[in-house]
């Protein structure tokens, strides 16, 4: 048996494709991809959900790993570009998260959800006023009847 696992294992490396999937250059990196996935799916978010602690984090982490993808040998593209990928998504959520929080960003938001909700409203009494006339109309043909 142990040499049936050898054998499977001798074809595998030879081949340089199958080498190269079967290796942690290729897995380490495209398990670590959920993360940059994520941070580009969590830029159409609302920005009040941003953690600016976990944002800076990632930031180094990102960058510390961008690095050392290309320190260690032979170079690995896969896992740089993972990283240049994220680094992207959270320097943009980094700015979001300043847009916010420290330049203005939350208070434009909240003045618009406040004329927002007196535009609604003011349309809502528009439709219950059309609705009194209505009932008011209904109500003066049935007393002239």
């Amino acid at each position: 048996m142990a040499g049936l696992a050898s054998a499977l294992n001798a074809k595998i490396r030879s081949h340089p494709v199958l080498n190269y999937v079967c290796s942690t250059h290729f897995w380490g990196p495209v398990s670590n991809f959920g993360i940059p996935v994520a941070a580009v799916i969590d830029t159409q978010k609302d920005p009040e959900l941003i953690s600016g602690q976990m944002t800076g984090a990632l930031l180094i982490y990102s960058a510390t790993f961008m690095r050392y993808s290309m320190a260690v040998q032979p170079a690995n593209y896969l896992l740089f570009a993972c990283h240049f990928i994220n680094e992207g998504a959270q320097l943009t959520q980094g700015y979001r998260y300043l847009n916010y929080w420290n330049w203005g960003g939350r208070q434009a938001a909240l003045e618009q959800k406040a004329r927002e909700g007196v535009d609604g409203a003011k349309g809502a009494a528009d439709v219950v006023k059309r609705k009194g006339e209505h009932v008011l109309d209904k109500a003066k043909e049935a007393v002239g009847k």
